[in-house]
């Protein structure tokens, strides 16, 4: 399985490298949103200091990216799956979790590239962070990519249709992703609303990396938002593994 994953992360590299749009499109949007509305945040709640501005607003940005860069990749399976080239990879000898987990791999430097980016941007307009917060944080954000990918792949094959799969993401994940606090802390709104937002999957890694940032490693949220990604993580990845096994029959 190793060196089938192998094979096919090499592969999906390639075909990246010879189309590299879609990574540059889904790093637009974090960064609009760092250079657009982090300095209205900075004016608003932090008398303009955009380095403690930052710290607070990056990590949030970071999850985002981490969350919305691996949920799109599920649209490129449905064209697949349209196409007949899944069914095909299905059916061949090779071990079929490889044909995942080698999209998951790219996935996951392509998360990391983006990540890099970002966070170049942000030291340029003043953030900071230690080392060892700087890896946990990226460590952080491959667990959550890791997790939006395996949904995005079991929901690609559940569904096969571009319609109902944007239909059922929009319906989930803008709830989810505002009470998540990635633009705004939910700190900052009622008791009630914070209550139910840390009931919710994405508030955890979000406010994990915002204790990071802090370099704050003992807070409770730092081991919620690994525990939650990563057992998140695994149960996506069995289902759209399971979604794979059933398309090919």
């Amino acid at each position: 399985m190793i060196r089938d994953t192998w094979l096919f992360f090499g592969y999906e590299m390639r075909a990246l490298m010879r189309n590299p749009v879609w990574p540059l499109l889904g790093l637009m949007q974090p960064v609009l949103y760092l250079l657009l509305f982090a300095p209205l945040f900075a004016g608003q709640a932090f008398n303009g200091d955009m380095g403690k501005a930052l710290d607070v607003f990056a990590p949030g940005m970071l999850v985002m990216t981490a969350l919305f860069s691996s949920f799109t990749a599920g649209y490129g399976t449905i064209m697949e799956l349209k196409s007949g080239v899944l069914e095909r990879l299905a059916v061949s000898p090779a071990s079929r979790p490889s044909i995942l987990l080698g999209r998951m791999l790219r996935d996951t430097v392509m998360l990391l590239v983006q990540s890099a980016v970002f966070l170049v941007l942000g030291f340029v307009l003043g953030m900071r962070i230690g080392v060892l917060a700087l890896v946990l944080m990226l460590l952080l954000m491959v667990a959550t990519g890791l997790m939006a990918a395996g949904a995005a792949y079991g929901l690609a094959l559940a569904t096969k249709d571009e319609n109902a799969m944007g239909s059922i993401m929009q319906f989930v994940m803008l709830p989810l992703m505002l009470l998540s606090g990635a633009l705004l802390p939910m700190a900052y709104g009622p008791d009630w609303l914070e209550k139910v937002a840390w009931f919710t999957p994405f508030y955890h890694p979000t406010e994990a990396g915002r204790a990071l940032f802090a370099s704050d490693f003992g807070d409770l949220n730092v081991v919620l938002g690994f525990v939650i990604m990563l057992g998140l993580a695994a149960l996506t990845i069995s289902w759209s593994v399971r979604g794979l096994r059933r398309l090919a029959g």
